[in-house]
């Protein structure tokens, strides 16, 4: 079969045009016959044989010209059936005129055929062609149906996203899916039928039809789905055994048809309950193009995405700097599909060390700074406060010195939804990175900024890659509290606002994310272990020491401003002394420290003013 339309797709032209000069002899032949009662006699004429050569000439040199058999237009189209009713419609005025102007000019007492002929011949003729490409394109579409091994689907969403992923699964021989009926709660499209697959009822059917249909997996092909309809949705799916599919998003198919390609499973990220924030890159982020732009913590998941992003933007240079060797090494392979380090891109550096740091930036010159680089682990930074004041605070303040030095244009620092009314020592160690990029900001030229934002959804050590992690050992999930919950956004979504934080921020400021409503841990490890291959528990453990049952994004007496972006707010932060900075001691007792870290988050410290005697 496969062969035979092949065969059929090389010949299409010459097909077409021969069944058109066919149709038409085989219409008025017709109309003839009709017309003298079907007496061979009066039907078989010499004027018959004439006319039916004048109408297929007629009709091959207006599809020519109508570009009907010169592969204009898709075979069975609307369009192509214009032209076909023109050239039709052509053809039969052209034989009526003639055949009427024959006697009209004395040429002959008789007609070439008679009148009827004509017209009834024109409008068979037209019949015919229709009829001719419409058995053509269904027998297409039987030939170019999945093979029989592919997965079967049933369809949920008769509209514009169900017809399209429909047609696009049974106009590709090699689809993995295949459609084997649709579900849609419209009740006006219960008798509707998309290419022969059938609306079979509606979500409350699913169980009924996916038994009846042998389906294998069911398809959401609502884009404009938000996650509480993917959650009942899923939770019916999931009462009758099948996997969840689900299609782009609504902005996705704005831009183009949803396609076989298009098809993914549905994951937790659907199921968050929030929107994703558009910001428009490609109008805001010229202000990378041509630029020498430096990532630190460029092998983490925020910097190496980053990098990935920036490097679309067309950099004069893109330095990735990390202490973590194997990281730079899978991004540097991920932006060039190869890693020589030999163009001086990569740079192997910790930023605690501040000698290694500034003789990089003098060296380099970098134009725009994003500051990825930290610690984020709480419960561990709790143990080792030490650690968070040398990476976080220190390091940050020797990466704030080495761009001032150089006179870098921009400066965003990364900062955490922890630093807002910090309870933690990564909350107030991120904190005061924020106070001490607002303190830079009042002495250097350029713009230095912070963006502030939840948790990352698949970065390392994020709790979805926990989760994932506890299942692949066969559980149990572990959860703080039942009650806990927490901002979520994606990883492409944090840098997005990175990017756009370093051309609508202002100095010393910070910019938060609209990040939709807080979730509750609890329903996404509900969720997860719902879809876990064999039974997983959850385990509550308490929070731990430093831990927020809730989790925020502004900190008391922040105003929520939004000049720029309706989803970006802007928030004023106080500056920090980098002698306040410089003087904390890592060495000191735990709770000291920890205390002294409290009391510089809380304090209204300005920038430092040495006093001449």
């Amino acid at each position: 079969m496969r062969s035979l339309l092949r065969w059929l797709m090389r010949r299409r032209s010459t097909l077409r045009t021969s069944a058109d000069l066919v149709a038409w002899m085989t219409a008025l032949g017709f109309a003839q016959l009709v017309r003298w009662d079907f007496v061979p006699g009066l039907s078989l004429t010499a004027g018959l044989a004439l006319m039916a050569t004048l109408a297929c000439t007629l009709q091959f040199c207006l599809g020519q010209v109508l570009y009907l058999y010169r592969g204009r237009y898709r075979y069975g189209s609307f369009e192509e059936v214009s032209g076909l009713l023109a050239s039709a419609i052509g053809t039969t005025v052209a034989l009526f005129v003639l055949d009427w102007s024959w006697t009209a000019v004395g040429a002959s007492p008789q007609r070439i055929v008679p009148l009827s002929v004509t017209l009834a011949g024109g409008l068979t003729a037209l019949t015919l062609m229709a009829g001719i490409r419409y058995t053509a394109r269904l027998l297409l579409a039987r030939l170019r149906r999945p093979a029989d091994d592919a997965q079967r689907l049933l369809v949920l969403g008769a509209g514009d996203g169900g017809a399209q992923i429909v047609t696009s699964m049974l106009r590709h021989p090699r689809s993995p899916y295949v459609p084997v009926g649709l579900l849609d709660d419209d009740r006006e499209k219960r008798h509707l039928r998309i290419l022969t697959v059938p609306v079979l009822g509606t979500r409350h059917d699913l169980a009924r039809v996916a038994a009846a249909t042998r389906a294998d997996a069911l398809l959401i092909a609502i884009p404009s789905a938000d996650a509480a309809l993917l959650r009942e949705l899923s939770h019916l799916a999931d009462g009758v055994g099948l996997p969840v599919k689900v299609l782009p998003s609504v902005a996705t198919l704005l831009d183009a048809r949803a396609g076989v390609g298009d098809i993914r499973d549905l994951d937790v990220a659907d199921l968050l309950g929030r929107r994703q924030v558009e910001t428009d890159l490609d109008s805001v982020a010229g202000y990378l193009t041509g630029k020498r732009v430096l990532v630190t913590g460029a092998g983490g998941s925020i910097g190496s995405e980053l990098c990935r992003q920036v490097h679309r933007y067309g950099p004069a240079s893109l330095v990735m700097l990390d202490r973590d060797e194997s990281a730079l090494h899978a991004v540097e392979f991920s932006l060039r599909n190869r890693a020589l380090f030999d163009d001086g891109s990569v740079v192997l550096a910790d930023i605690r060390d501040r000698e290694r740091l500034t003789s990089v930036f003098h060296a380099l010159r970098p134009q725009v700074v994003f500051h990825a680089a930290a610690l984020k682990h709480l419960a561990l930074l709790e143990q080792c406060p030490g650690e968070a004041v040398q990476t976080n605070i220190w390091g940050t303040l020797a990466v704030l010195d080495a761009a001032r030095a150089v006179g870098v244009e921009r400066f965003v620092n990364i900062s955490t939804d922890k630093a807002a009314n910090p309870t933690s020592v990564l909350g107030y160690s991120k904190r005061l990175a924020e106070r001490l990029t607002a303190q830079a900001a009042t002495a250097a030229d350029g713009t230095f900024l912070s963006v502030r934002f939840g948790n990352v959804l698949g970065s390392r050590g994020s709790v979805l890659t926990v989760f994932h992690g506890q299942i692949a050992a066969g559980g149990p999930l572990t959860v703080t509290d039942p009650e806990v919950t927490r901002y979520f956004m994606t990883v492409q979504e944090a840098v997005q606002l990175v990017i756009q934080a370093g051309a609508i921020g202002r100095d010393g400021e910070v910019l938060v994310l609209e990040m939709g409503e807080r979730v509750r841990i609890t329903s996404v490890a509900e969720r997860l272990a719902a879809s876990a291959p064999r039974p997983v528990q959850i385990v509550y453990t308490g929070l731990r020491p430093g831990e927020k049952l809730h989790e925020e994004l502004f900190g008391t007496g922040e105003r929520d401003e939004r000049p720029v972006h309706p989803l970006i707010s802007h928030v004023a932060v106080p500056p920090l002394s980098d002698r306040a900075a410089a003087a904390l001691d890592p060495r000191a007792s735990r709770d000291e420290l920890i205390e002294t870290l409290r009391r510089l988050c809380t304090e209204d410290a300005r920038p430092h003013v040495v006093e001449l005697s």
